[in-house]
Order: structure tokens, then C-alpha cells, then sequence
């Protein structure tokens, strides 16, 4: 089998469930060592802020982060304008991909405008969509 491409995914989802199957085929794809889980965006982006304070944020801050786009309290894209706050390395190290089951494409192409957002995916994510992540 071969080794992860990636060091540690981040899935940020206010549906538990859709956070538990994603997570598992994540791991049923082997591309990671670790998967935190969120069920909420100002959470997430807490965590965030906390990890890149501390000497070891490359070895603990997430490559890739699944973002839902409707959630309560903080959307996606409230979390992405959060996100641009953060520091460069951060921003550098995480690359975001939207996971929505929204099929309104006004949320397409504005996730179009953030830099971070590398791919755009609906739900349910696939086995064949993670094995292929170029991010």
C-alpha cells in the first residue's frame, strides 16, 4: 500500500454523520495519517488560530480542510474570510476544498474568489474523487 500523501485532513461539517462517512473514506483511502473533525466553523477556525501560535503548527496544521458551505453560527464562507486573516504559512500549508451538498451555483463561483479554495466538491464524496486529490 502506499504511504499517505498527506499528513493530516481537517473536515469541518455541522452534520455529524456526514462528518463520520466522510471520515471513513477518508481513511478507507489511506491518503492520511490523521483526521480531525469539526462540527462547526468557529471551532475550526479557533483551532486554527491556536495551532499556528505554537512552535510545531507545520507538523499539526491540516494540508487539506473539507469545508461544508451551509452550517449555523459561522457558513463556509464566513470561515473562509476568517481564513485569509490567518497567517501566511498557515494559508500556504492548508488548501481548502469546498464539500457541499448545495447545488446553488452563485456558492461555485464565489468560492471561485478565494485563493485557498482548490477544488469545489458535492457531497457525497467519492472514493475515486479522494484517491484523485491534486491539490
Amino acid at each position: 500500500m502506499a504511504a499517505p500523501k498527506y499528513k493530516t485532513i481537517m473536515l469541518i461539517d455541522d452534520n455529524e454523520i456526514d462528518n463520520l462517512i466522510n471520515q471513513k473514506m477518508i481513511e478507507a483511502a489511506s491518503i492520511t495519517e490523521n483526521i480531525y473533525t469539526h462540527t462547526g466553523a468557529k471551532s475550526a477556525i479557533e483551532f486554527l488560530k491556536n495551532m499556528e501560535k505554537m512552535e510545531v503548527a507545520d507538523k499539526v496544521l491540516p494540508d487539506i480542510i473539507f469545508l461544508d458551505i451551509d452550517m449555523p453560527l459561522m457558513d463556509g464562507f464566513q470561515f473562509l474570510d476568517e481564513f485569509e486573516k490567518l497567517t501566511p504559512a498557515t494559508k500556504a500549508k492548508c488548501k481548502i476544498i469546498m464539500l457541499t451538498s448545495s447545488i446553488n451555483p452563485q456558492d461555485f463561483s464565489r468560492s471561485k474568489k478565494y485563493t485557498n479554495v482548490r477544488l469545489y466538491l458535492n457531497k457525497p464524496i467519492s472514493h475515486e474523487s479522494i484517491i484523485n486529490l491534486a491539490v
